[in-house]
């Protein structure tokens, strides 16, 4: 690949960020990051079992300690709660509360099936395509940080 093909990429993702600024403004004190979690806790809670913080931090992709303290503010802003689990206490298993799916369903309803109607344009192979060259360019700069001197 050559080093203009490279530049082409990172103003593409450029681009890319600049589209979650186009989003809809989100209640106050409620960061984008909370619609991740409440889509990923939904999703792993339709599988049947009880979710962990672990769990949130595995699909994500995310170290633990921050989606941990997520966990946390989205608790106390009412999105979430957090229970021991009967057989151990040592373990705290993770819900959506009411609050949080009525914000979750929001924003599903109102704007991504609202966009989803608008992105006749773009095929599923070629969102797929883009969604998975996003995630090995982020890979390989992750791994490979390097320095200019």
């Amino acid at each position: 690949m050559t080093p203009e093909k490279i530049k082409e990429m990172v103003d593409a993702c450029y681009l890319a960020k600049r589209i979650r600024d186009l989003l809809p403004q989100l209640p106050e004190g409620v960061a984008p990051s909370y619609l991740q979690v409440l889509d990923t806790l939904r999703r792993l809670h339709a599988g049947g079992n009880p979710v962990k913080v672990s769990d949130i931090s595995a699909a994500l992709g995310l170290p633990r300690p921050g989606v941990t303290r997520l966990v946390k503010q989205m608790e106390a802003g009412g999105y979430l709660r957090k229970l021991s689990a009967p057989e151990d206490g040592r373990i705290t298993y993770v819900t959506v509360t009411e609050k949080g799916t009525a914000l979750s369903d929001k924003f599903d309803r109102q704007f991504y099936d609202r966009l989803a109607k608008q992105m006749d344009g773009i095929s599923e192979a070629e969102a797929d395509t883009m969604i998975r060259t996003i995630s090995r360019f982020y890979q390989i700069m992750s791994e490979r940080k390097m320095e200019i001197e």
